[in-house]
């Protein structure tokens, strides 16, 4: 079953790519570089939910391929949830990790230890060309810490540290980080429903 993630984030597509191969083997995963370009679909919805059926449906309709996307970001608890659907452009347009880990870190200055915690969510959606849709959630919950550690993952990964770990998501392999990740979560059970 070839199937599309509409994303153009290497990341997420490698990332994706593993979860979905150990779950879901009989899915040939392709990205976006893989099928005739179109111009990205805008993230105008208030919800994850809302953002990742916007990008899954346009891609079924442009390419005639079912078409898995997500969206996902980081809930702070002292922020009331923020940056939340934003995550990606907390600082601004240009999606730039180092500017929005920077803001987060500048926003939460003054927020003691104990009250930095939060969760990355992910919602995963899947619409086939028959109009068929479908949408799961994953959470990972932990805190956000004063500085950046570790060089692997992407986004916030540098600055969150997962519940029941000592080091952040930047810090861990690749399959660790899978083993618990909202995304990892998210697509597991997609995964198993396709």
């Amino acid at each position: 079953m070839r199937v599309l993630l509409a994303t153009r984030n290497q990341g997420k597509v490698d990332e994706l790519r593993q979860i979905l191969a150990e779950a879901a083997p009989h899915v040939e995963l392709v990205g976006l570089d893989a099928v005739e370009s179109y111009p990205d679909t805008p993230e105008t919805e208030l919800t994850f939910a809302g953002n990742a059926l916007l990008k899954a449906r346009d891609g079924a309709r442009r390419t005639g391929l079912a078409t898995i996307a997500d969206d996902s970001g980081l809930a702070v608890d002292a922020l009331n949830g923020m940056p939340g659907v934003l995550s990606a452009r907390w600082a601004g347009r240009a999606k730039d990790d180092a500017a929005n880990n920077a803001l987060l870190l500048d926003q939460l200055a003054d927020v003691p230890d104990g009250l930095r915690g939060g969760k990355f969510v992910c919602a995963a959606a899947m619409v086939w060309p028959d109009g068929r849709e479908l949408v799961v959630h994953g959470e990972m919950p932990g805190t956000v810490g004063r500085g950046p550690k570790g060089e692997g993952g992407f986004g916030y990964d540098p600055l969150f540290t997962p519940e029941g770990h000592d080091r952040t998501s930047a810090e861990l392999t690749a399959a660790e980080k899978n083993a618990i990740s909202h995304r990892g979560k998210a697509f597991r059970e997609l995964a198993a429903k396709i």
